[in-house]
């Protein structure tokens, strides 16, 4: 959902945004522009209309005054009002069309964001680190899991289905000292932790982007109109939807840790085993509200922040500046952090940082008012910080030891 005036001063701009995120169907923009020039010509209608029944009101008014007849205009009133009805309902109807196709827009992309379109064409920024060198055949997490009898993805399918799994002992532990660890260190650097629903309304999906274009991809209870998060950015970013912010309250900064429901629907085949792509994960996010020229560097030091738990650890990553094809089309600029996984003999995704900008503000009406008086809407930026199954994995991949086991993180210690 983006600012039609920008739309129609710059038509342009949104066609090339369109071709740089790969899409085809370009005609959408002349369909937005159409239907404007529509909605103002229906106005401009109405307007005159009712210009011309105040004016013959007044007549009507005079007329009666002195006793004239006033059956005629009065008539000719009657079909001007009706005139004016039918116009308003065009008029509703185009403003429905024209949100309609607002709606299904992505964001406009930084400048910063390369143009590619897959995810070879992303930007490696850094590495941080090395990968660990090894004098004995590794194995993936799932395998040295299952032998040491505390991930049993047997019974979580028993429970579940596809994609699901159990921990027991230590895995169980460590998932509950990881999210404790992440709470604890996020709240050293300035985050109000926060406890929110895990189930949520369609407004709270609709603001943070996720409907009404990618409905079919979330675990919706039709019956309630209710949907599992598909992640903490929507509770979160949802807390302050509908509300004028002071500027002196700017930035807020919370976290919340949460269980996440993702239905994988375009995963088919990929990463079946393993705690890598699940329907139910947790995660540890991080979401700012700040103003608009603060948004850049807010967005660094989320990114910062995340990385800086995987420096705590002990762990190889390296930083990916999303081309514009693979930046989600709610975000303007997004980071990725890739874990090493040395079982898995790739990188893996363990945190994505957006700063989306006043997309998520647009749609979810978060505004903050300014020194002078005017409402402002905010900038929304999130990440995770970070998610704690794939954290859990990659600990297990690269502290793995010739004997079977795992070392733990000294960091963690105190929390198990």
């Amino acid at each position: 959902m983006l600012d039609l005036i920008r739309i129609t001063e710059n038509p342009e701009e949104l066609k090339s945004m369109l071709k740089r995120r790969g899409f085809s169907q370009l005609e959408i923009v002349d369909k937005i522009l159409e239907v404007q020039a529509k909605k103002k010509s229906i106005q401009t209608e109405a307007e005159s209309l009712r210009s011309e029944r105040n004016r013959v009101s007044k007549e009507i008014g005079v007329k009666k005054s002195k006793g004239e007849d006033i059956s005629e205009v009065s008539e000719s009133m009657k079909s001007v009002g009706e005139k004016i009805k039918s116009l308003e309902e065009k008029l509703e109807v185009e403003e429905i069309n024209l949100q309609e196709l607002n709606q299904s827009l992505p964001n406009f992309l930084d400048e910063e964001v390369p143009t590619g379109f897959s995810e070879e064409d992303n930007v490696e920024l850094y590495k941080v680190g090395e990968k660990p060198k090894f004098d004995f055949p590794i194995k993936t997490h799932f395998e040295i899991g299952e032998e040491l009898k505390i991930f049993d993805f047997e019974r979580g399918v028993k429970l579940s289905g596809a994609r699901a799994y159990t921990y027991f002992g230590l895995a169980a532990k460590l998932e509950r000292a990881l999210m404790n660890f992440m709470l604890d260190i996020h709240g050293k650097h300035g985050y109000e932790e926060v406890w929110v629903p895990q189930i949520v309304n369609d407004e709270s999906m609709f603001t943070t982007g996720q409907y009404p274009k990618f409905k079919d991809e979330y675990y919706r209870m039709e019956r309630d109109s209710l949907n599992l998060i598909p992640t903490a950015e929507v509770p979160l970013t949802n807390l302050y939807r509908d509300e004028i912010l002071s500027e002196e309250s700017l930035p807020i900064c919370v976290t919340a840790h949460t269980s996440c429901f993702r239905r994988e629907a375009g995963s088919y085949g990929r990463d079946t085993r393993g705690l890598v792509r699940v329907h139910q994960f947790q995660k540890v996010e991080l979401v700012k509200f700040c103003k608009p020229e603060e948004s850049k560097a807010e967005h660094k030091k989320m990114l910062a922040d995340a990385e800086n738990i995987l420096k705590l650890l002990g762990l190889h990553y390296r930083v990916l500046l999303l081309c514009s094809k693979d930046t989600s089309g709610s975000s303007s600029k997004t980071y990725d952090l890739e874990v090493w996984m040395p079982g898995l003999n790739r990188y893996m995704e363990i945190s994505s940082v957006s700063n989306f900008k006043d997309f998520q503000s647009r749609r979810g009406k978060i505004r903050y008012k300014s020194k002078t008086g005017k409402n402002i809407l905010v900038h929304t930026v999130n990440g995770s910080g970070l998610a704690i199954g794939r954290t859990l994995a990659a600990i297990v991949e690269n502290f793995q030891q010739k004997e079977g086991n795992f070392k733990i993180p000294e960091i963690l210690n105190k929390y198990l």
